[in-house]
């Protein structure tokens, strides 16, 4: 099991240099092709090799930019629902554990397990040989949930966000009680590149939701 991980892990860093590779020479290309263009001598960094991507250039018209799908974790989201993990830190209090079952409420096709005695790496090795997507763990500070850990598998990404003034659904007066239809899912004004990315770990935790459902959950 160790070589066979080891073995991808090395054929997954092959593969992305060759692709960081691919994406250097378009970028130059369109370096070349946009002084050509517009009439303006060939940037210096780029004259020694500027004829041998000029060939190259006559061939190259209806190419689009090199897309990443070895570095895209979240390539193949969608066809299959999520398998989500819920856990919490170790000896969690009171106040956590309940949070920990809400958030399953939250996320449909979630599991909460207790944490137990296990270590991170056993937690790690039980949810890829059972085919989870992503572990969640939960965090607190003298009782108050204060931080959350969301792990994609196999390769990542790993985010870790920061919890503030967490209200719970039963410090809510009359709560209701928690739909678990699919929800769709609303986020506002994630337009830059660190944005896309927290997008995605996000968005993916969740099923594609059907077209007449009723439930939102809003990001802000």
């Amino acid at each position: 099991m160790i070589r066979r991980q080891t073995r991808l892990r090395r054929e997954y860093l092959y593969r992305k240099s060759l692709e960081n590779k691919e994406k250097q020479i378009y970028e130059k290309k369109q370096k070349i092709k946009e002084a050509i263009k517009e009439g303006n001598p060939i940037p210096a960094e780029l004259r020694y090799e500027a004829t041998k991507l000029q060939k190259d250039l006559n061939f190259d018209e209806a190419q689009t930019e090199p897309s990443s799908h070895i570095d895209d974790e979240y390539a193949r989201a969608g066809i299959y629902d999520p398998k989500v993990l819920i856990t919490t830190s170790r000896d969690p209090s009171s106040r956590l554990a309940q949070f920990a079952k809400e958030m399953r409420l939250i996320i449909p096709n979630s599991q909460r397990i207790n944490r137990g005695n296990y270590v991170i790496k056993d937690m790690v090795d039980a949810c890829r040989a059972n085919e989870v997507t992503d572990l969640i763990i939960l965090h607190e500070h003298r009782g108050e949930p204060d931080g959350m850990v969301i792990c994609h598998f196999p390769y990542g990404p790993t985010a870790y966000f920061s919890l503030h003034n967490v209200v719970l659904r039963h410090d809510i007066q009359d709560e209701g009680t928690v739909s678990q239809v699919y929800p769709h899912l609303i986020f506002h004004n994630f337009n830059s590149n660190l944005g896309l990315r927290v997008t995605s770990i996000l968005k993916y935790l969740f099923p594609v939701p059907k077209d007449d459902s009723k439930r939102d959950i809003l990001h802000i």
